[in-house]
This record gives structure tokens, sequence and C-alpha cells, in this order.
């Protein structure tokens, strides 16, 4: 049994369906996370015990980078699936994180998540999801 995915994303739909890709790429999942509260709750309770983490940056009480700072702190690998997010920023902040802008093909974020999650870092380049 592989470990969880953590999703935190909170927009109910998408979360539907980029939960439903998680599970496709054969993981279980956390979440969905819809707030940082709950996303903070969520690496508290499992520290870095996470497969990978998709991430989205804007939620409703706030950004999603307080979670993130402890997940990468934690070796977690990051997976920002956002619209609202800023491409350097993100490069610079978690250099060896996966950013997939919304919208992204249930494919490409289905390889990201595969990639991410592989044992031993297979693939730890900057990545970029279209």
């Amino acid at each position: 049994m592989t470990n969880p995915v953590l999703l935190v994303e909170d927009e109910l739909f998408i979360a539907l369906d980029v939960q439903a890709t998680i599970e496709a790429a054969g993981f279980e999942v956390e979440g969905p996370c819809m707030t940082l509260v709950e996303a903070q709750a969520a690496v508290a309770r499992h520290g870095a015990a996470f497969a990978a983490a998709v991430l989205d940056v804007r939620l409703a009480d706030g950004t999603v980078f307080a979670a993130a700072d402890q997940l990468h702190a934690a070796g977690v690998p990051l997976i920002f699936h956002s619209g609202h997010a800023d491409d350097e920023d993100l490069r610079q902040r978690y250099p060896q994180a996966t950013v997939c802008p919304k919208p992204s093909a249930p494919a490409a974020l289905s390889e990201a998540i595969r990639r991410s999650a592989a044992p031993n870092g297979e693939d730890t380049e900057e990545r970029a999801v279209g």
C-alpha cells in the first residue's frame, strides 16, 4: 500500500475531479482539504507520510503556503494545481515542485502525481505540466 496523496482544493467540483484523477493514478486521497486550517491539520496528523501533495494556492481562508512550507520541510513532493499562482514565485520558493496550471488535463496531472511520488526522487528537476 502506498502513502496517500494530500489534496488541498477549495472548489468542490474541481476537488472531486482531482480526487478521481489521484485515485485513477493508483493512490489513496487524504482530503480534499478545503481550507488552510484543514490542510495544516492533515499535515499535523500525517507529517511526511504523504506520497505527494496536490495544492491549490488560493483557498477560502488564505493561501496554502503555510501548509506547503510544512510539507516541503518534511520532504513531501509538491504539485501546485492552481489558476492563481505566480509560476516564477513558486519555482523560487519550491524549486523541486511541479506546477500544473488550471485547467490541466487529467492525464498530465496523473503523470505529474506518479512522477512526483516516485520512490527515491527519480525525477527531481524543476517541472511544469501543461
